[in-house]
């Protein structure tokens, strides 16, 4: 009888942990991710807040136009000085049965406010889903085209320096081309920098964290959705290179540090569990 039971109970687990994982959790949220932090060389006194938004994955019924307008009105209400998108805005997932063009999406995202600036890069599924980027094999991707005519400004392998005395600088992705080459270029983002402000680096993939230079104060990345199921701060499956060294939260080595974001959407198996949807917020000063 209590063997019996107790199988009933794990059944009735099981049940609710997937019920949840794959119906409840893919669009709930989103939760606000919150980290604080001075990055070495950080002007005194400074205080700026930045909002991150990874993966959108766009598409229905998944993650509607409605619901992406509720992540802008979510991010707006947190006022954040500056914000970060990180790329993968389009969908991937596969119950995705109504993709959306860039055109439909990025003019949602436009209505983001920030008073130091709204900045992007791209992510690996801007450029795979992209047939003409991906013939040329360089340019701006359409997602990229379309924020940038919604006034979201992107940062291809580039850097600006804000009056407040910090540089914002963005990569491409680092597996552009299919897993066998990226079209991002760090040195050439670095290149822009003319002085010893600190620099705030964005990158879809983190990955590029393993090899970055202590002369990058923070960076920022998506990509890994945090493995989309996180069990005791232990992803299965995360799509990098390193595993979970880089699959989720706050990463420090050395003098560096990086956060990586859980994201917003879902990949191919549209299941989040340990991991919900979120916006990150990072003050820093």
């Amino acid at each position: 009888m209590w063997m019996r039971r107790s199988l009933i109970a794990a059944g009735i687990l099981g049940a609710s942990s997937g019920a949840y994982g794959f119906g409840y959790s893919p669009t709930s949220g989103p939760a606000v991710a919150r980290y604080a932090l001075t990055p070495a060389g950080w002007p005194p006194g400074l205080r700026v807040r930045i909002a991150v938004l990874a993966d959108l994955h766009a598409g229905a019924p998944l993650m509607t136009a409605e619901r992406v307008a509720g992540i802008v009105d979510a991010t707006n209400a947190l006022t954040p000085d500056m914000v970060l998108l990180l790329g993968d805005y389009g969908p991937v997932s596969l119950l995705v049965r109504a993709p959306y063009r860039p055109a439909e999406i990025a003019p949602i995202l436009g209505r983001l406010r920030a008073p130091l600036g709204r900045f992007c890069v791209s992510g690996n599924h801007d450029w795979w889903e992209d047939p003409e980027v991906m013939a040329r094999r360089s340019r701006e991707p359409e997602w990229l085209r379309q924020l940038r005519i919604a006034g979201i400004r992107p940062l291809q392998n580039a850097a600006t320096r804000l009056p407040q005395g910090f540089w914002i600088a963005g990569i491409d992705s680092q597996i552009a081309y299919q897993w066998n080459r990226g079209a991002d270029d760090l040195p050439g983002a670095l290149a822009a920098i003319t002085d010893d402000a600190p620099v705030i680096l964005m990158a879809h993939e983190p990955d590029i964290f393993a090899t970055m230079p202590d002369r990058v104060a923070l960076t920022l990345c998506g990509h890994t959705h945090g493995g989309q199921v996180r069990i005791l701060g232990y992803s299965p499956r995360v799509p990098s290179r390193y595993g979970n060294r880089y699959a989720y939260g706050l990463v420090e080595e050395g003098r560096r540090r990086l956060i990586v974001s859980g994201g917003l959407g879902t990949s191919k198996i549209p299941v989040r569990f340990g991991v919900p949807p979120e916006i990150v917020e990072v003050t820093l000063g």
